[in-house]
């Protein structure tokens, strides 16, 4: 465990022994939980900590994550990343953690009640859903995602949860750029300003990553985002 938290401060981080034991708890049930569902490929400890505690931590380097009462919700969690490990760093924030798969949302439920986490909402519900509802649409400070979808289908799952003047947030791979490109057309459809840009190293991985930041500036339409599965088959893109 020691190897990974170490790399922690180059992402604005430093964890406490307390919350260092909350990593391991939350390591030892996904790998118990793991061995009876499929939550998530990584199986092995060593892989659980750098490509998803530390990968999760990345995030650390969005700009005032400290500020208090700041309201977070990520989407497609699955095991509840980047949203749980970037909740145990810091504490302060209220996380709304959203999946469809009940099975994922049953694990990301035991785990915040194993680690006591205060402020935190577990919801087996789609974003089109969530965005539509007058609990959830233009709620939240910083929606957030990784690796859930192709940028112009994320983008619709993500403004229409994000206050005006909040942030959303898409974790991305070394394609950020070429697939930012492509969400133009969404983002400003949706409200969405353009983005900027965090490369992130990661130790013992090549390939660059990106942190791929867009400040919400207008309201989103109350067309979108549209029904489920409507953002998937017939993403906001131009017509040629």
């Amino acid at each position: 465990m020691k190897k990974w938290f170490n790399e922690a401060p180059q992402f604005n981080i430093t964890l406490s022994a307390e919350q260092i034991e909350q990593f391991e708890i939350y390591e030892r049930l996904l790998l118990d939980w793991n061995s009876k569902m499929n939550l998530t490929a990584v199986r092995d400890a060593e892989g659980i900590r750098q490509r998803h505690f530390l990968d999760s931590l990345t995030g650390g380097l969005i700009p005032n994550l400290d500020q208090p009462g700041l309201k977070m919700i990520d989407v497609g969690t699955g095991a509840g990343f980047p949203g749980l490990p970037l909740k145990i760093a810091f504490p302060q924030l209220e996380l709304t953690l959203t999946d469809s798969v009940t099975r994922k949302t049953h694990f990301l439920t035991a785990v915040v009640e194993e680690l006591g986490l205060p402020n935190v909402t577990v919801l087996a519900d789609r974003a089109e859903d969530l965005g539509q509802s007058a609990d959830h649409r233009e709620k939240y400070d910083i929606a957030l995602a990784r690796s859930v979808a192709f940028m112009p289908v994320l983008l619709e799952y993500l403004l229409p949860l994000t206050k005006v003047g909040g942030r959303t947030i898409c974790f991305k791979g070394d394609n950020a750029p070429n697939e930012s490109a492509d969400g133009a057309y969404a983002a400003e459809m949706l409200g969405g300003a353009k983005p900027t840009f965090l490369e992130v190293t990661l130790p013992e991985h090549d390939r660059q990553h990106y942190l791929v930041i867009y400040n919400k500036e207008a309201e989103t339409p109350a067309a979108y985002p549209r029904r489920s599965g409507r953002p998937l088959k017939k993403p906001l893109v131009p017509k040629k």
